[in-house]
Parts: structure tokens; C-alpha cells; sequence
């Protein structure tokens, strides 16, 4: 993480100060005012080496987990087994690192930098040469280096996703031993839950990004946080869809479960609400037996509770709370931003008005 920083920020930050770009001298945007830069290197860059290990430890234990709990059944252990060596080799695979800096300087640098994501104003990154601009020393690092190496690590995590949702649909395709009984609601599948809050340092990687950038349009080109409304339900949008899409995958199997676990415990409450019915309501118990006590009163209630479970089973492993503090944790890092809208105090006060 340090090495990242001093490869991508560092060097900046020498040139910039070399080229008397650190705090104006012509710049609209000088370098040490640039949010986007600083969040971008010190604190996104270092978040998406972090989560690596942080991801990986947790990844092995959520597919411990279809082995521990019995779900894949002995005739499918070779199929489960195949598609995890193919999710390893996918991700060890030197060619797809390459290929991936190929798309990096090939498309990351000269289409999606250049045209969404550069300020179109002079900076310490472009200086004023005529008509036009032209690249500084620090422009050039940033452009070749920085940028490329931040591109890399944001891409490669895609790449992995990728490979995660691989091998989610590959597992779906075998038959599991869900239960629709399971008191996680997910028929034996509400683990695969933790992957997304796993993958919370990522997504709070995204959020800092998406707030440094808006920051910078905010401050130096005279945008309004309102404006970007639209832009950032597309970006969370398109989060909720790339880290909780993978896991829909079990929905048919899931829903199939639900559905037979309806249906056969439907006939088992059936069997047994008319033995109560009869039992203690038509008179059928025998003489003597006393109502108070008997535990045909308990296994009619556990019986509704299990039915409960039942019904109350999930299509998908996540509930709505773990989607909603999905969206919460992107959203964290922009929120601050609302401070441009309105000052701190006023904010304190109109919050403690709402409460009080």
C-alpha cells in the first residue's frame, strides 16, 4: 500500500512542486487542491490492495462452506471441485494480467480518462500552451504511470468478480441439498450473504472515487452536488448489479425449494391439523387424556413455526437490509459532499429541528 502511494503520488508531487504547480502560478487546478488525485492515490489505491487479502481469506471460507454443509451432493463433488481449480486458474493467470494492462493503456488512458474523467481546464496536469494545453512532467507521470497502475488494481478486482460470478453460476448449475427449513431463510445459502459485506472495502473504494471527482466539479467548475443525482443512482445501480447480481443465480433453484417445501409441508399441516381437529375438537381423544400439558399443542405450534420458515424462505441469499447497507456504504463517502449545499451549523441545526 505505501509502495503504491509512493509510486503514484509521490513523483506527482515533486513535479508538480518542480513546475511551481502546487499551489496556482496559472493553474486553475494546482496539484495540492486536486481532491480527486489525493483520493484517488492515497486513499482508493490503497483500499483496492488492502481488500485483496481481506477478500481472499473470507472467499475461502464461504466455499468451505458448500462442502461443510453438505449442499453439494457426492455425485456432483467432481463438477463442484472442477469449476473451483477453474476459478483458481483464472485467477493466477499471468496472460490475463497482461491482457489486462493491454486494456489499460489501450482504452483506460485515451478513451475513458481523456474523455470522462479529465478536467477540461488548465491544471497541474495540463498547462496552457497556446490555443490548447499541453502535457506537464507531472501530466506525463500521471498519464503513464499513475493513472495505468490505478487502472490496473480497479480492473483486475473486475476481472475477479468476474471469476467469483463464474463460479456462483457453475455451482447453481449443480443440484444442492437446500433445505427450505434452514433458519437462515436462504435454504442453507444465506452464508454466500457475506461475500457483499467482504467486499464493503471495494465498495467504499468506489464511493471515494465517485465523491473525489464530484468534488473537484464542484470546486473548480461550478457544478451543484443536485447535479449528479442521476449519475449516482447509476453508479450504485451498477454496483447493486456487479457484486449482488452473481448470487441471483441461485434464485431458480431457490424458488424451486420454496415452492416443494410449501407444497410438502402444506400436506404434512393438512395431515395434521385434521388429526388435532378430530382428536381434540370431534371428540376422538381418549377418555381421560387431559388437554393441559399434551404436546400435541407444542408440535402444532412447531409445525407453524416450521411452515413459517417456510413461507418466509428467500429467493436470494441476501435480505433487503444487507442490500440497503450495500447502497449505504457506497453513498458514506459522498455525503459529505452535501456540505456544499448548505453550511455545517445549518445543517446540525436543521437535523436537531427534525429530531427534536
Amino acid at each position: 500500500m505505501v509502495l503504491a502511494a509512493a509510486i503514484t503520488w509521490l513523483p506527482l508531487l515533486a513535479l508538480s512542486a518542480l513546475e511551481h504547480h502546487l499551489l496556482g502560478a496559472g493553474a486553475a487546478l494546482p496539484f495540492l487542491e486536486d481532491i480527486e488525485c489525493h483520493v484517488r492515490f492515497l486513499i482508493v489505491v490503497p483500499l483496492l490492495i488492502w481488500a485483496e487479502p481481506f477478500v481472499h481469506v473470507r472467499m475461502r471460507v464461504w466455499v468451505e462452506q458448500f462442502r461443510d454443509r453438505n449442499l453439494v451432493p457426492a455425485s456432483d463433488v467432481g463438477r463442484f471441485e472442477r469449476a473451483l481449480a477453474g476459478a483458481l486458474r483464472l485467477r493466477n493467470s499471468v496472460i490475463a494480467e497482461v491482457l489486462l494492462i493491454a486494456l489499460v493503456y489501450g482504452i483506460g488512458i485515451f478513451v475513458v480518462w481523456r474523455n470522462f474523467v479529465a478536467l477540461d481546464t488548465v491544471s497541474w496536469y495540463d498547462a496552457a500552451a497556446g490555443s490548447g494545453v499541453r502535457a506537464t512532467l507531472a501530466g506525463l507521470w500521471y498519464v503513464w504511470v499513475s493513472i495505468p497502475l490505478f487502472q490496473f488494481l480497479l480492473c483486475r478486482w473486475y476481472f475477479r468478480l468476474f471469476i467469483w460470478a463464474r463460479f456462483l453460476w457453475q455451482a447453481s448449475r449443480i443440484g444442492l441439498n437446500l433445505l427450505a427449513t434452514h433458519p437462515d431463510r436462504a435454504g442453507g445459502l444465506g452464508f454466500l450473504a457475506g461475500s457483499l459485506r467482504a467486499f464493503m472495502p471495494i465498495i467504499v473504494a468506489h464511493g471515494a472515487l465517485v465523491a473525489g471527482q464530484l468534488a473537484n466539479r464542484i470546486f473548480y467548475a461550478g457544478a451543484k452536488l443536485p447535479d449528479f443525482m442521476l449519475e449516482i443512482s447509476y453508479v450504485a445501480a451498477f454496483l447493486v448489479a456487479v457484486f449482488l447480481g452473481p448470487l441471483m443465480v441461485f434464485s431458480p433453484q431457490m424458488g424451486l425449494v420454496r415452492r416443494a417445501g410449501l407444497r410438502d409441508y402444506g400436506s404434512l399441516a393438512q395431515s395434521y391439523v385434521r388429526g388435532f381437529d378430530a382428536k381434540w375438537l370431534r371428540g376422538d381423544a381418549s377418555a381421560g387424556e387431559p388437554l393441559l400439558g399434551s404436546s400435541d399443542i407444542q408440535s402444532l405450534a412447531d409445525l407453524g413455526n416450521s411452515f413459517g420458515v417456510v413461507e418466509g424462505m428467500r429467493l436470494t441469499p441476501m435480505s433487503q437490509m444487507m442490500v440497503v447497507e450495500f447502497v449505504a456504504v457506497f453513498l458514506a463517502p459522498i455525503v459529505p459532499l452535501a456540505l456544499t449545499m448548505m453550511p455545517a451549523e445549518k445543517l446540525i441545526q436543521s437535523l436537531v429541528g427534525l429530531v427534536l
